[in-house]
């Protein structure tokens, strides 16, 4: 396959240009793939790669990085799907690529520069927290221990046991809205 490079006014200058093709050459694979409809893609595949990438240069190289891999039969299109969500998953593909590589390092690199480093985020609580929380639940529980038995059983049985309303009401032989009441007063005293 000749193909001949000519910039297009509408990229910018720091994208590559796509190769010029006929307009009748297929792309080879299992499933035949007109230029003009491979191309007629380009303009969806951009629009995505700039909502993910806000970075109109990045989103041409990645475009750009789509359509010469479906060009040169590095990316074969089998026909299980349509082909604008085949070259969508090619494009989230090369997007995280992209992200990877581009992310990995100069966040990090400007963190460390700027002192936000210092301290990682974690998702999981620290020790310290961990300690905290068990001494809230102790005393949660103490206070608890401290009402009235109707209140401690209510409380105990349908909030400290996440029991049923239903099961509750059995066994303590009163109705909902006297179960209702009951947790509610109790929650009122502890908090006071």
């Amino acid at each position: 396959m000749n193909a001949t490079f000519s910039p297009s006014p509408s990229l910018p200058s720091s994208a590559r240009p796509l190769p010029v093709v006929p307009q009748t050459m297929t792309v080879p694979g299992p499933v035949a793939i007109s230029l003009a409809e491979l191309v007629s893609h380009r303009p969806y595949l951009l629009r995505f790669a700039l909502r993910k990438l806000r970075d109109t240069a990045l989103a041409e190289d990645a475009v750009h990085d789509v359509l010469e891999a479906v060009l040169s039969g590095r990316a074969v299109f089998g026909g299980r799907a349509a082909l604008r969500s085949w070259l969508t998953a090619v494009l989230k593909n090369k997007i995280v690529d992209i992200l990877r590589r581009t992310n990995h390092h100069e966040t990090l690199d400007d963190e460390w520069a700027e002192g936000a480093g210092d301290s990682i985020a974690c998702s999981q609580p620290r020790p310290d927290e961990i300690a905290e929380q068990r001494q809230e639940l102790a005393r949660a529980l103490a206070g608890i221990d401290r009402l009235p038995p109707t209140l401690r059983d209510a409380m105990r049985l349908r909030v400290v046991e996440d029991r049923s309303t239903e099961s509750v009401c059995a066994e303590l032989a009163i109705s909902e809205e006297n179960l209702f009441v009951r947790v509610h007063r109790a929650r009122k005293q502890l908090l006071s």
